[in-house]
């Protein structure tokens, strides 16, 4: 299950859902789009519910046929949940919208799930350099391991020179996914000319990015990219083939946790002990 999209808009006729006309209206107003309810509690009063179109943080949920995707039985499906959203947000973002490709320098900003599903993305598209920056070593040793080149660590380091030395230049592309405001401009710094770079979300405070103007002048390009520009009818069935071939292992970064331990499982998120915590709910019978 994905994210919702209306259909008819002119972005969906387009065949760019992410980029839906009502796409926060059918995943964030938590009521459909006629402004209904499909849930009540024990005592019938309405409950808001549908975000992301769907709401399965439950042990049923209420789909449509656009945000439902038909997955093959030969792949556990307690693996797939995580490419309903972010790990195809990140590559997504580094395949469909930045294009990276064959010889190109790339810089991922956050080494979570989203970025790490950019890297893995990165590298089975044959960029020449990928560099991954983040504050923690573990992310670092893993971004390493799924196919990023070189590791900056951010603490006492200015990543763009660090950049700027390891590539003898700047990158082609870069891919915040840190949402923190003086990152997202290191990240259009180490452009570059004619290069771009990509946010996937914005800081949450309404935090305003200053961008020197003249730095865009030599063809750099700033990209917003939500849930990875990408159609899941077709790009969710791409990467589970991708993992079959052994070109996009994005169960590595997955942890389980049984539902009664969800607040564990956000600690380890937060801290950085797991990168992609899952929760497993038992179905009642």
């Amino acid at each position: 299950m994905t994210f919702a999209s209306y259909g008819s808009c002119r972005s969906c006729l387009e065949a760019e859902p992410a980029y839906c006309h009502r796409q926060h209206a059918l995943n964030f107003g938590c009521e459909r789009p006629d402004g209904a309810g499909a849930y009540l509690s024990d005592d019938g009063e309405g409950i808001h519910g549908d975000f992301f179109g769907q709401s399965s943080f439950a042990t049923y949920a209420i789909g449509i046929e656009r945000n439902v995707i038909k997955v093959p039985d030969d792949v556990p499906l307690e693996i797939l949940g995580p490419l309903g959203c972010g790990i195809r947000t990140g590559a997504g973002a580094a395949l469909n919208e930045l294009k990276v490709g064959p010889g190109d320098r790339f810089a991922v900003f956050g080494a979570g799930s989203l970025g790490l599903s950019a890297i893995m993305a990165a590298r089975y598209a044959g960029a020449g350099t990928i560099i991954a920056v983040d504050r923690m070593k573990a992310h670092l040793d893993m971004a390493v391991e799924l196919g990023a080149d070189h590791a900056i660590m951010t603490t006492g380091t200015d990543a763009v020179a660090e950049i700027m030395r390891i590539t003898g230049g700047s990158v082609d592309r870069s891919l915040d996914t840190t949402t923190v405001a003086v990152v997202m401009r290191q990240a259009i710094d180490a452009l570059a000319p004619r290069g771009t770079c990509g946010f996937v979300s914005s800081p949450s405070d309404g935090t305003e990015l200053p961008v020197a103007v003249r730095h865009l002048l030599l063809g750099r390009k700033v990209q917003g990219i939500v849930e990875g520009n990408s159609n899941p009818k077709l790009f969710i069935p791409f990467l589970i083939d991708l993992y079959r071939r052994g070109h996009f292992p994005f169960d590595r970064l997955i942890r389980f946790y049984d539902f009664d331990e969800i607040n564990e499982a956000f600690h380890a998120q937060h801290s950085g002990e797991a990168i992609k915590p899952v929760l497993r709910v038992t179905a009642r019978t």
